[in-house]
């Protein structure tokens, strides 16, 4: 009769090996199930299952030894670790958002992680976990799977390619970085990898206006500032600066909620290295003498707090926001807006889209979004 096997634990590929060598050390059967058959020494998510006899034995071991807090342990010290992540899809702008991720990286001594997401017709049971080493996903004896894999391999290769000769020349910054590689829908991957890898920032690159569905993360963009809870930093194609320390004058937008003090503090802790104008402008509908007052107030309030800034406050004009934004940008030669967002349902998203996400497709000025 054949041996019922249940399954202990479920672990990346290394750690799996490790308990399988332990537990036969101990003479209890181990097996490893759902090996990724492609790139099997960096498969995620594998199962280790004995036999159900067994199991209590195992567990017993499992605790007695606490090989698992070890390693989480080891680990420990990376989550203090300054971590910038850059969701690339190979565009213009995917490339130009690697330049000012890697400088703002140099600038506060963090690493870098590369994130890739791709589409394939097979969609696998278990989505790969977090690992600092590329990783794919897949099932054996699937040719199309096998070729979306290799290509997006080959693409991930050139832009690290490129990233390399940059940094050997002096063009960038040398710093530390890695990629990932993850199957699924793109916002999907990178809101489900940004939770694990806990970035201090996410630098997405965006079309910018009058650039229509030409590329992937552009768009993806879009849907990762309505649901991240992490700073973003969203980078037009064609902005004249490579790095965050040539930004002068950067605009943050009120509206008049508790929250936007909040969101401050964080802003300006991104430029604290960097002193900058600061800019306030409203983004409230009320009459204009309300928004004069309120901005005054607060403009006051913070120089206070923040007595080293610059701070101004601009009362946008009446009629449509997004136009009256422009405008002022173009007035006050603005380098970049920051606004603060917060997570919304599904049906808010989609009837009631958010300021930052509007401005995403109506300019080319760079957004700093920080959720509250």
């Amino acid at each position: 009769m054949e041996k019922q096997l249940v399954t202990l634990a479920i672990h990346t590929y290394e750690k799996a090996q490790i308990l399988k060598t332990l537990l036969e050390s101990e003479g209890i059967e181990a097996y490893i199930h759902n090996v990724n058959q492609i790139q099997p020494v960096i498969s995620a998510g594998v199962r280790i299952r004995i036999k159900e006899s067994d199991l209590p034995r195992a567990l017993r071991l499992i605790e007695d030894t606490q090989w698992l807090n070890e390693t989480e342990k080891e680990d420990a010290p990376e989550q203090n670790l300054k971590k910038v992540l850059i969701p690339v899809d190979f565009s213009d702008y995917s490339i130009k958002a690697c330049e000012i991720g890697i400088n703002y990286a140099h600038q506060i001594g963090a690493e870098v992680m590369l994130l890739h997401a791709y589409f394939s017709t097979y969609i696998p049971s278990a989505l790969p976990f977090a690992t600092r080493d590329p990783v794919a996903t897949g099932v054996p004896n699937n040719e199309n799977i096998h070729l979306v894999y290799k290509q997006v391999q080959k693409d991930i290769e050139n832009i690290c390619t490129l990233i390399n000769r940059k940094m050997e020349c002096g063009e960038w910054p040398s710093v530390k970085y890695n990629y990932i590689l993850r199957e699924g829908l793109p916002e999907e991957e990178i809101m489900a990898y940004a939770k694990e890898y806990h970035p201090t920032l996410i630098v997405m690159g965006t079309r910018g206006k009058n650039q229509k569905n030409a590329d992937l993360i552009g768009s993806v963009t879009g849907e990762v500032i309505e649901q991240t809870n992490m700073p973003l930093l969203a980078i037009p194609e064609h902005v004249p600066f490579s790095n965050l320390n040539e930004t002068q004058k950067i605009a943050f937008a009120i509206s008049f909620n508790q929250r936007d003090i909040l969101a401050f503090d964080k802003f300006v802790d991104f430029f604290k290295e960097h002193l900058v104008q600061i800019q306030l402008f409203n983004i409230s509908t009320s009459r204009n003498e309300w928004n004069d007052i309120r901005l005054s107030g607060l403009n006051e309030y913070l120089k206070k707090q923040y007595p080293e800034l610059k701070i101004e406050y601009t009362v946008l004009n009446d009629g449509d926001l997004l136009e009256a934004i422009e405008t002022f940008v173009k007035e006050k030669q603005i380098d970049m807006i920051a606004f603060s967002t917060y997570r919304r349902s599904m049906i808010t998203r989609i009837f009631n889209p958010s300021l930052a996400r509007k401005m995403l497709f109506h300019s080319n000025t760079p957004l700093l979004v920080i959720p509250i």
